[in-house]
């Protein structure tokens, strides 16, 4: 049987770039989405006060469709949410989503491939929907469900009135006006919440168990960061799992060169923040941002700490709620009325059965996948966007281009054997790299760019020469990229069947 249909479930950056680049291969696809609008963490449901995007605007696009030219440098959470409703409207993609839809179940016929897809919509009484596809791509992204602390004697706490929540729900700032408000962690969340509602609360605390580096937006108040970290050279000064070229020279014989470059922007963050005279200095080196603790400075943040407007205690956790107060971790009482953890997430796939998950994942519970997208022993399935990176918008749409050009036949995979030695590899170097937070195996932060490569390289479509020198001079371009597009449905328009057949779809389905 041929691979014509395509259930992809989530509808954020991931799941409407694979859409669009399916569809434009050819095939019919059915987009799932549990929230009434698409955008995944940009969707209105999941907002929390004070968003904005990390990347500035010209680096947060889809190569193809580029954010409007009168968005502000960091556009909020809004405004990215508009930009991904316009891409699926200029796209034709409307027609082929499933608002406010829940999959529940997805199982496989071992047998045939084929999907049966459980699904019911938000609108009470309606019987759940049942959908099959040839093929089925996971969209649901690594910031699937909130991860909230189970604190002690929470439930009293809010019987007495207090609430405990997460940053993605907690989207609407009134809600900390004239309270005692504790904010745990300090991730860009937890620090966007805590300077957007320190002006209007009774007092705002944040909990950070552990400082790290913020970078800010400008350098010196003056240089675009995107100039620094958002370019291959930002990138090669991070050591890859095996440095090439004049990476190599960076960590080897160039390592003082490295050391010395990294050493002026530590010391440009720390003066400019004022770290030490607050201190919140991290007490770390800066090159503890590749272990996916690196996060941009909230506008204010600094400057309300400095003034005595926001508190934050460091080496401090919650250790069991009371009526209308807190007991932390060092024995202190403190008021509190609210407490708004920006305290991760878990990265799950609810709508999978037992079997399935022992098959895509390990016993740590990290994903096993080749190239960030093929689970080695489950055939006719896939995911995209299970990367944490600074580019993960292009991650997402290059590895749908490198998915169609899998199911079209035009990819050779590696032998099962060695896309699990990748992937065993792979997954020792995160664990050890970021001393286990990797995100149950995808976080790719700050090797973005590598992992584009890597997919264009299986691809044979690789950048040319003078493309890659601007992008070690310069921020990397989306725009780029489009070119991708434009060559791989070039290879494939000579080819009169549109739809795959099962050998190309998976090392698994073909051994």
């Amino acid at each position: 049987m041929t691979i014509r249909s395509v259930g992809i479930i989530g509808a954020g950056f991931a799941g409407l770039s694979t859409a669009k680049v399916l569809r434009a291969f050819g095939f019919e696809v059915t987009v799932f989405e549990k929230e009434p609008d698409v955008g995944g963490v940009w969707a209105a449901s999941r907002r929390y006060p004070g968003l904005t995007t990390q990347n500035p605007r010209t680096t947060y696009a889809l190569s193809d469709f580029p954010m409007p030219a009168h968005y502000p440098e960091w556009p909020s959470g809004q405004q990215v949410q508009a930009y991904l409703h316009a891409y699926a409207e200029h796209f034709g993609l409307i027609p082929h989503l499933r608002m406010s839809t829940t999959v529940e179940s997805a199982v496989q016929d071992e047998e045939a491939g084929v999907w049966t897809v459980k699904a019911r919509r938000a609108t009470a009484g309606l019987p759940a929907e049942v959908h099959r596809f040839d093929y089925l791509v996971v969209c649901n992204g690594i910031f699937s469900e909130p991860a909230v602390p189970q604190y002690p004697g929470a439930d009293a706490f809010e019987a007495a009135g207090g609430r405990v929540c997460h940053t993605s729900q907690f989207t609407d700032a009134n809600q900390a006006r004239g309270k005692h408000v504790l904010v745990v962690g300090y991730g860009k969340s937890s620090c966007d919440v805590a300077n957007a509602i320190a002006a209007d609360s009774a007092s705002t605390t944040v909990l950070a168990r552990q400082l790290i580096w913020k970078i800010p937006k400008k350098f010196m108040n003056v240089l675009n960061f995107k100039f620094l970290l958002l370019t291959r050279m930002g990138e090669a000064l991070f050591k890859y799992i095996e440095p090439k070229g004049f990476e190599k020279f960076l960590h080897g014989a160039g390592l003082p060169v490295r050391n010395s470059m990294l050493g002026s922007v530590e010391s440009v963050v720390t003066r400019q923040l004022k770290l030490r005279e607050i201190g919140l200095h991290p007490g770390t080196p800066l090159e503890t941002i590749a272990r996916s603790t690196v996060s941009l400075v909230t506008d204010g943040f600094y400057e309300k700490v400095a003034a005595g407007q926001l508190g934050v205690r460091k080496g401090v956790s919650i250790r069991a709620l009371q009526p209308r107060q807190a007991v932390l971790s060092n024995g202190e009482t403190v008021p509190a009325d609210l407490v708004v953890c920006g305290t991760g997430w878990q990265q799950q796939v609810p709508f999978f059965d037992a079997s399935v998950l022992q098959r895509v994942t390990d016993a740590r519970g990290n994903f096993r996948l080749y190239r960030s997208i093929l689970p080695v022993a489950m055939p006719r399935l896939a995911f995209n966007g299970y990367n944490s990176s600074f580019f993960s918008q292009l991650n997402c749409e290059i590895g749908a281009l490198w998915l169609a050009n899998l199911l079209r036949g035009g990819l050779q995979l590696p032998p099962q054997e060695a896309m699990n030695a990748l992937i065993d590899r792979r997954l020792a170097w995160m664990e050890e790299r970021t001393d286990g937070k990797h995100s149950k195996g995808t976080n790719i932060i700050p090797f973005s760019v590598h992992n584009i490569d890597e997919l264009l390289q299986d691809m044979e479509l690789p950048l040319g020469v003078l493309t890659r020198l601007k992008q070690w001079l310069g921020p990397v371009d989306p725009a780029d990229y489009a070119v991708v597009t434009r060559q791989l449905l070039a290879r494939h328009a000579a080819v009169p069947d549109m739809a795959a057949t099962p050998q190309a779809t998976s090392g698994a389905a073909a051994s």
